[in-house]
């Protein structure tokens, strides 16, 4: 079973999941990785769940076209919606310190 690592507030929280388990629908239902992870739609609308994978990203399919919308550059850092992921293996994750994402251009 995979182990998910979730940073926060200094802290670390640790649980196993289901393989082939998504972590917002776990969380939705009051399961690891709740309540330390935040999350909303659970759609790939809002990016509420985005995080930052610090370890076990290699493992994680390409990203998909709501997450290339939603995350555009970030996706080279590192930065992942957990509710487009299907969890196969060890995972480490934090949603603290984020970069924003960058602004639309809007022309004048």
């Amino acid at each position: 079973m995979p182990k998910i690592t979730v940073h926060k507030a200094g802290q670390v929280y640790e649980g196993e999941v289901k393989e082939n388990t998504n972590l917002v629908v776990r969380a939705g239902i009051k399961q690891f990785p709740w309540p330390h992870l935040r999350y909303r739609c659970g759609m790939g609308q809002c990016g509420t769940c985005a995080s930052h994978i610090l370890a076990g990203g290699e493992h994680l399919p390409p990203p998909n076209w709501k997450e290339q919308k939603l995350l555009g550059e970030r996706l080279q850092l590192g930065y992942r919606l957990c509710c487009q992921l299907w969890i196969h293996h060890d995972l480490a994750l934090t949603q603290e310190n984020l970069v924003p994402a960058t602004p639309p251009c809007t022309s004048s």
